[in-house]
Formats: structure tokens, sequence, C-alpha cells
């Protein structure tokens, strides 16, 4: 027997079968929940439940504190419905008429710009169209039903590729698959696209985007789309890194910077070596950007990278700079890591 969830304050209604998530039947019936990990560990897809009872699932505890729960609070890629409910969350809107596919791909290129991370290029079918909005991401199938998931590095205008940023995490079953054995043209398949990380382009704020390692991915295609897309918003990125190599699409945001008085492109590193000399803002990203804007009131801020610094960014943010929580959009990368890894072909 289903049960019925409705979305406060849209009044929007869906049904849940058996066995479901709360995110799983709304993507279903079409309703854009936000949502990142889908794994209960990056928080995105929290909401308030109203009235009736949920099973919690399992999910991260920094996630989802007892604090949280007591508030009401639950996160819906993992919360079962024990009975008809009311919830109250942020609905998505844009990405509804986007249909989620199922498809194989060709690797086109694999391109290692530093010692850790590697471009991949997939080449799509032919016959096939894929839409997606730039900063969303794809799941990456394999076998015994595991999933990888990784952003889309490239702007929806250019059509037929994929480009994914991959960086090699210890113990990483795909990832060392990637750096030590995957050739080009093997053929992989994915699923997306998937997430609600996506330039809201219906606002006219400024944009302060802030980066962690990886999480350039998606801004990059944020900001290339924008700029594709004549966008007049002034933009400003934050990208954190350790030291000086791992800003491996450096010169390519020092570009953007160099071609456009609208953007601005500020490097952080937060244990630059001695080989670096490097004179430029060294510590926290976050914290270089609380330095730089006393109000951030009237902003919007997408973040991408590790959970702790979006966290961090996002409570000093909403708390201390008057950035609204509406105003905040965010993809925690959650890397996954196999206790028993098996072969990541495909």
């Amino acid at each position: 027997m289903s049960i019925r969830v409705t979305i406060q304050p849209s009044g929007h209604q869906f049904e849940v079968e058996a066995g479901e998530t709360i995110l799983q039947a709304a993507v279903r019936e079409g309703y854009g929940l936000p949502f990142g990990c889908r794994s209960g560990a990056c928080g995105s897809c929290k909401g308030k439940i109203l009235s009736g009872t949920v099973d919690y699932g399992d999910y991260q505890s920094e996630a989802l504190t007892p604090e949280e729960i007591a508030q009401g609070k639950a996160l819906f890629c993992c919360a079962k419905p024990l009975e008809d409910l009311v919830i109250e969350v942020r609905e998505v809107t844009g990405i509804r008429d986007i249909p989620i596919k199922k498809l194989p791909c060709r690797v086109e290129s694999i391109a290692r710009p530093n010692h850790d991370v590697i471009i991949l290029k997939l080449k799509l079918p032919a016959n096939e169209t894929f839409e997606f909005l730039a900063g969303q991401y794809i799941d990456i199938l394999l076998k015994e039903g595991k999933r990888r998931s990784f952003s889309l590095a490239n702007a929806p205008q250019e059509k037929g590729f994929l480009e994914l940023h991959i960086r090699h995490y210890p113990g990483g079953n795909f990832s060392s698959f990637v750096f030590g054995e995957l050739k080009e043209r093997a053929i992989l398949r994915f699923e997306g696209p998937l997430g609600t990380f996506f330039l809201r382009e219906d606002s006219d704020k400024p944009i302060i985007f802030m980066a962690g390692a990886t999480g350039f991915a998606p801004i990059k295609g944020m900001i290339e789309c924008a700029r594709q897309h004549g966008c007049t918003r002034p933009m400003v990125l934050y990208w954190g890194v350790r030291s000086l190599h791992d800003l491996y699409h450096g010169a390519l945001a020092s570009s953007w910077q160099a071609g456009d008085g609208q953007f601005t492109f500020i490097p952080v590193l937060s244990d630059p070596q001695p080989e670096d000399q490097w004179h430029g803002r060294t510590g926290l990203v976050h914290q270089a950007i609380l330095d730089d804007f006393a109000d951030l009131s009237g902003y919007q801020v997408y973040a991408c990278g590790a959970p702790r610094m979006v966290e961090a960014g996002f409570k000093a943010f909403t708390q201390t700079r008057g950035l609204p929580e509406t105003e905040f959009f965010s993809d925690p990368f959650t890397p996954s890591v196999d206790k028993n890894p098996a072969p990541a072909t495909s």
C-alpha cells in the first residue's frame, strides 16, 4: 500500500511505494527535491517533517545530528515514511522536464593535468540526446550495482561529450581503476543527469563560487555556461587547494579573469610549498571569503568540495555575513571507498 506525502509550502503531493525513500518517490514523480549524494552523507536533501513519522534509515551522523532530529528534520534520501507525511522543503524548479537516462559512452581522451587528477572526456552515442544543467552530475554504473558519482565539468552547449575531473583517492576502487587501467575507447555506462546543484539563471545577484580541489569541476561548467549565455552578473571564484600544483586548471581560470572585467579569480593555498614561491592568498578558502566580504546579503554563493568546507562556509556566511540560506547552493563531495574492491570494468 502506498503512502501519501504532501510538500509544503507548494501543496504538491506524491505517493511513496513500499521500500522507497521520500526522495526516490519524489524524483520518480517529477518533483524537484534538493539532493546531492543520495547516500546520507552530504545533507543536501535535508528537510522538515511537519506531521507523520519516518524510518530515518542509514546515514552519517555529521549529515543529521540528534539536535536536528529533535527539530523534526530528516534526510529525504534515506528516510522512508511509516504513514502519510507532510514535509517542508524548498522545491527546485528547472529540472522537472529533463529526462534521466542510462546510456553507454566511449572514453574519448584521458588527460593528466597533475599527479592526482585525471580529466576524462566521454563521447556520447551519436543517436542520443542528453540534456543537463551546468553543475549537475552523473553516476558511472559499475558491476554488482555499484555507482560512482562525478560532476559534469563542461557546459551543456558543448554537445556530444561529457567531461569529468577524477581525483585519485587512496583505496578508491574506481579512481584506482581509472588511474591504473582505463584506456581510451573503453565503454562505460552512466545514469544522469542528477542533482540540484546548478546555476540559478533567474537571479541578477552577483555570484561567489567556492571550490575545493576537484569541486572546481561543476563550477567550471557553470562559469562556462554563464559566459556562453552572455551573463553580465559579477562573479568571483575562490578555489582552495593545498599547494600550487593542485591548481590543475589554474591557467584556464586566470584566462577567464583576463578576458572579462566582470570575473575575478582568487586561488587560495592552505599549505604552499617552498618551491611554489607563493605570494598569494593562504589559509582556508571560506575564511578568504569572510575576509573579503563583510555583507553577503545581496549575493548568491555556490560551493562544491569537501563536506567540512561546505558546512563551514554555510554556517559562517549565513550566521555572520547575512547570506540568506536560500541563496546558498552546494554539492559536498563524499568520496566512496570500497572495503572489498571489485573490478570496476563495465
